[in-house]
């Protein structure tokens, strides 16, 4: 049986009242430049997420090429390679090379996202360490 909605609001209610905890922690002027650190955060932030997400895609590509290239090792002598919305007849070393190639340029792609990747957490560790001592549990700069 499903609660009431008035039951269930108010207990979703009464589990989201501030912790005593978060009442007793001082309060700390947020001066120009910590406002900065922090929009500097959530721009990072930002960016790791969309070079998460486009690392994401670049797996599943470099996934289907390395399929293709293991079934044209088990295909015939000629193959139709699909460029843009076109299919062209070629023969299967053509279409092997093209794959890797293909393959060796998105994880190019790929190492540079995972570099970028790299120096943004270390940036956003350094960000947390000023913020943290700065402020200690009156910010959250989790997820």
């Amino acid at each position: 049986r499903l609660p009431r909605p008035r039951q269930a609001l108010t207990s979703t209610m009464n589990s989201l009242k501030p912790s005593e905890a978060k009442e007793d922690l001082p309060e700390v002027e947020v001066r120009e430049e910590d406002q900065m650190l922090i929009n500097e955060f959530g721009r990072l932030n930002s960016r790791l997420h969309e070079l998460q997400a486009d690392s994401a895609a670049l797996k599943e590509k470099i996934e289907h090429l390395d399929d293709a290239t293991t079934e044209l090792m088990m295909g015939g002598d000629s193959v139709r390679l699909k460029l843009g919305d076109a299919f062209i007849d070629c023969s299967e070393d053509y279409a092997t090379e093209f794959c890797e190639k293909r393959q060796e340029r998105l994880q190019a792609q790929m190492d540079a996202i995972t570099a970028e990747e790299t120096t943004i957490l270390e940036r956003q560790k350094a960000l947390k360490k000023a913020l943290y001592g700065r402020f200690g549990a009156a910010i959250n700069l989790e997820e």
